[in-house]
C-alpha cells in the first residue's frame, strides 16, 4: 500500500473530486481510499505513482 499526502482538501466535496478523478484513471483492479481526516489517499495494488500524483494535481490539489 502506498500513501500520498494531499494538500488543500477542506471538505467532502474535495474528497469526492479526488475520488472521481482517481476512479477514472486507476481502473477496477486498484483499490484506494481518500481520507479528509488524514489528508491523504491510500492506494493498494499495481499503479503508476506518477499517474496518481498527476491526477490529484489535475483535480486542483497538491501532493506531498
Amino acid at each position: 500500500m502506498e500513501t500520498y499526502g494531499i494538500k488543500g482538501m477542506t471538505c467532502e466535496g474535495c474528497v469526492k473530486s479526488v475520488t472521481n478523478a482517481l476512479k477514472a484513471v486507476l481502473g477496477e483492479d486498484v483499490r484506494f481510499e481518500v481520507s479528509l481526516a488524514e489528508n491523504c489517499v491510500k492506494v493498494e495494488g499495481e499503479h503508476d505513482p506518477q499517474l496518481v500524483k498527476q491526477t490529484i494535481e489535475d483535480a486542483g490539489f497538491d501532493v506531498e
